[in-house]
């Protein structure tokens, strides 16, 4: 009875093993390709960028650089001319950490303060002012510039460091609050009432007990920031002023400049250099992003 019955137990087992193989293929082949949709430009910018202009004027983008030159990287860091100022994109680097340090610190925080009590200590209106937070969320504020523009000009600090700050802030609560809400929604409720019948209290509970569980998202919270805030150009360039204008600002100063010869290496160097910060802190801390964000995702 068995010999009957194994040859065609093994056979769909070999059929159901062709399927397994042929669909983990297709998933490399598929993962694969849209590795290389991603990777192909950028290994192209890192060529480019280690060419002399007479090898990019000569050969197609794909050939490799006779040499290791770092001319149009010294340039691109301390050279390069964005408008009549001629240190490269030097000067945007540091103010760019200027606006970056404040703006990512006080958003996490006042997001997770935020989040944390419409999470634990619920009040009437929570649900409005959530509500609210979701709006702002999604709202562009391209639609608000003008707005804006006249409302720091009130305060008297536009166009200076405390005032694009301000407005990373601003506009990073809604998402930074959203997330942990989410994430202290999850964490048992029990906790927070043994720690309100020990006599704890708002900040507290916050400080000692909420924040040391949340490593994760704080991670995702910090990468999240930093990406955006360091990124960003619009809000950079109209309300930074000519003093704090951050590193985007001062790439795109330098690539559309319209005088002299277009140095294509020089332009890919200062565009790597740009983009470099907010990578490698992805690299760094990238493997806890995922953990952060599914986090909030399962009731504790």
């Amino acid at each position: 009875m068995a010999s009957e019955t194994s040859p065609p137990v093994r056979a769909v087992a070999a059929s159901r093993l062709r399927r397994a193989i042929a669909v983990r293929i297709a998933i490399y082949v598929a993962l694969t390709l849209a590795a290389a949709l991603f990777l192909v430009p950028l290994l192209i910018m890192v060529l480019t960028s280690f060419k002399t202009m007479d090898e990019i004027r000569s050969g197609t983008i794909f050939d490799l650089p006779h040499a290791l030159d770092w001319t149009a990287w010294l340039k691109a860091w301390s050279g390069a001319c964005t408008g009549l100022d001629c240190r490269g994109i030097s000067p945007g680097f540091w103010n760019s950490v200027h606006i970056l340090v404040p703006s990512v610190i006080l958003s996490i925080f006042c997001g997770s303060i935020t989040g944390y009590a419409l999470a634990v200590w619920r009040f009437r209106g929570a649900n409005a002012v959530l509500l609210a937070l979701m709006v702002g969320a999604f709202l562009p504020y391209q639609v608000i510039i003008y707005p804006l523009v006249k409302i720091l000009s009130f305060l008297g600090i536009y166009g200076s460091l405390a005032g694009i700050v301000t407005l990373h802030i601003v506009f990073g609560m809604p998402l930074m609050t959203m997330l942990f809400r989410n994430h202290f929604v999850s964490i048992p409720a029990d906790l927070i009432k043994a720690a309100r019948v020990d006599g704890a209290g708002f900040f507290r509970i916050f400080f000692s007990i909420l924040l040391p569980m949340s490593p994760n998202m704080l991670i995702v919270a910090v990468i999240l920031q930093v990406t955006g805030i360091w990124n960003d150009f619009l809000l950079g360039l109209i309300f930074a002023g000519q003093a704090n204008q951050p590193m985007t600002v001062q790439l795109n100063n330098i690539v559309v400049n319209a005088h002299g010869t277009v140095e294509y290496n020089v332009n890919m160097a200062a565009t790597i250099l740009t983009a470099l910060p907010p990578l490698l802190v992805y690299l760094i801390s990238g493997r806890y992003f995922v953990r952060g964000i599914a986090s909030g995702s399962v009731k504790g």
